[in-house]
């Protein structure tokens, strides 16, 4: 198999090992090949078992933490079309063997027979993360009031939960929207910005170098940069 850091690779974690929240810049496809761990992220949080398939969008965060049987995960290259979430496939040695000699065929075969699951958490800080996935404007004192929970320890619980708070967490989801409009977006970054909720520009720029290192005009199609802009 490919070493770490390249198009696939296996993933070998030792049981009770965690990994704390971390994020990754490009989308991939987590098949899990045995054992198990629990993932906490921007999609909730989930359990994977063998033959579980988390896809993973770009510039995601996520903690893990794995089981009593440690866990085994092949990671694969993101195939077009298969769209972040949680999934199953009946024959994970299948997708190994694809990828010991093609990644991108291995992807392939995994978005084939790709069949969406949930085994997602509903707890009171899985509903909020739901609801700030919805809704970044979400203001967090009514719905703790709606929940019967003190405004105080619902961002602590989901601190405890995610590994971050859930200012950061939605903060995170709009800043993630605003890069994925960026590529096509023939406006100006100031309307980006009132669009996805920021302050202004200035707090847009900072939110998108604070999340991927790089300033906002780096994700805008050169011919989108280049057009000039309409006059109102």
């Amino acid at each position: 198999m490919s070493a770490p850091g390249q198009i696939a690779s296996v993933g070998r974690h030792a049981a009770g090992e965690c990994l704390p929240r971390h994020r990754h810049a490009r989308g991939y496809v987590a098949l899990v090949l045995g054992g198990g761990y629990d993932e906490a992220g921007d999609q909730g949080r989930l359990s994977a078992s063998a033959g579980t398939v988390v896809v993973h969008g770009d510039w995601t965060a996520h903690r893990d933490h794995f089981g009593a049987r440690g866990a085994q995960v092949l990671n694969l290259p993101l195939p077009a079309g298969l769209l972040p979430g949680m999934g199953h496939i009946a024959d994970p040695d299948a997708a190994v063997r694809l990828a010991e000699r093609d990644p991108y065929a291995a992807a392939a075969y995994v978005r084939e027979q790709f069949r969406a699951v949930d085994t997602r958490r509903d707890d009171w800080p899985d509903l909020l993360a739901d609801a700030l996935t919805l809704d970044p404007g979400l203001a967090l004192t009514p719905w703790a009031g709606r929940m019967t929970l003190d405004p105080a320890s619902v961002s602590r619980g989901f601190a405890r939960a995610y590994g971050v708070s859930p200012k950061r967490f939605r903060l995170e989801v709009r800043t993630r929207r605003a890069l994925a409009a960026l590529p096509a977006w023939r406006g100006s970054l100031a309307d980006l910005a009132a669009e996805q909720g920021f302050a202004d520009q200035a707090h847009l720029a900072r939110s998108v170098v604070a999340l991927t290192g790089m300033p906002p005009v780096r994700f805008r199609a050169k011919s989108v940069q280049a057009a000039p802009l309409a006059r109102r």
